[in-house]
């Protein structure tokens, strides 16, 4: 009883696509986000741990791309890699600048394409033109849209700085061009309850999807919301309430939708609540458990 037993995961999906496992290498480009530096705000979303910001890769692109190549190479015998510019805003500067960072990652053996995290306010049609460019080169494309809720109060709760027609737009022209789309969304957002999350997911696949990312909403020092939580005005999500939220939110995914993720974890070192979001499998195998005792999968309640 695994979790591709009840989902279409991206490591399944990637495998059935090009024979052989494909890994996704994280990168920090040194990107910035215009909900930092003025542009939008400052500080970020309340979630976000200002301290942790580096506005400067420690290393270059290709670099980190290498290392982690030689890691994960030696560990799984893998030969395919995605290139997952993770770290911030990673469309958030000149065609230019993104041109020769993304080449610079395409260049590395064993690469197979991007996957390219960003806020759906920061994504211009030159952006799509370029990323359209390199799916004509045979390359696997996947623009990460962190959308977190379809909900306008809950975005300026969180301050975000964008809405959800800015979402929408995006999702549009991305999708007018051929470019899947992999949306990020948030479980235990202040204000929110299990029927926000099933209304956003509902709005998500009306305007067109290809791919999901589930997240508990971690609280972690050094942001607004760990100052929320400390003075009572935030609770934690438990465990047992994501979990059956997140199965609720699989059953109600068409099969052909991406599963890229259903939980995520926060380090040790930096989580103040909720404490079960550094067990990544443990959060996992309940997933698994509650669809296997459901008698459900994804796509089971469409």
């Amino acid at each position: 009883m695994v979790l591709s037993d009840y989902i279409n995961t991206l490591g399944q999906d990637l495998l059935r696509r090009y024979g052989e496992r494909v890994h996704k290498l994280t990168l920090n480009a040194g990107f910035s986000c215009p909900n930092r530096d003025g542009s939008k705000g400052h500080g970020g979303c309340t979630f976000c741990n200002n301290k942790s910001f580096n506005p400067n890769a420690p290393e270059s692109v290709a670099t980190q791309l290498e290392t982690g190549r030689n890691i994960v190479g030696k560990r799984t015998g893998a030969r395919l890699y995605i290139a997952y510019f993770q770290a911030y805003t990673n469309t958030y500067a000149d065609v230019a600048h993104l041109r020769a960072l993304y080449e610079e990652a395409l260049a590395i053996p064993g690469i197979i394409g991007l996957s390219i995290g960003t806020r759906p306010d920061c994504v211009s049609e030159a952006v799509l033109d370029l990323l359209s460019s390199y799916q004509e080169r045979g390359c696997e494309i996947w623009l990460e849209l962190g959308l977190q809720s379809s909900f306008d109060d809950t975005l300026e709760r969180i301050q975000r700085g964008h809405n959800f027609a800015a979402y929408q737009d995006t999702v549009l022209a991305a999708r007018a061009r051929g470019i899947p789309v992999c949306t990020h969304l948030i479980i235990g957002l202040p204000g929110e309850e299990r029927k926000h999350n099933l209304i956003t997911l509902e709005r998500v696949l009306e305007l067109g999807v290809d791919g999901l990312k589930l997240h508990p909403l971690h609280v972690v020092k050094h942001t607004i919301l760990a100052k929320q939580w400390k003075e009572g005005l935030y609770q934690a999500l438990d465990m047992d309430t994501y979990v059956s939220i997140a199965a609720d939110l699989i059953e109600r995914t068409p099969y052909n939708v991406v599963y890229h993720r259903v939980t995520a974890t926060a380090s040790q070192d930096i989580l103040l609540a909720p404490n079960w979001c550094h067990k990544k499998w443990l959060v996992l195998n309940a997933i698994t458990t509650m669809l296997h005792q459901r008698q459900t999968k994804q796509g089971s309640a469409c």
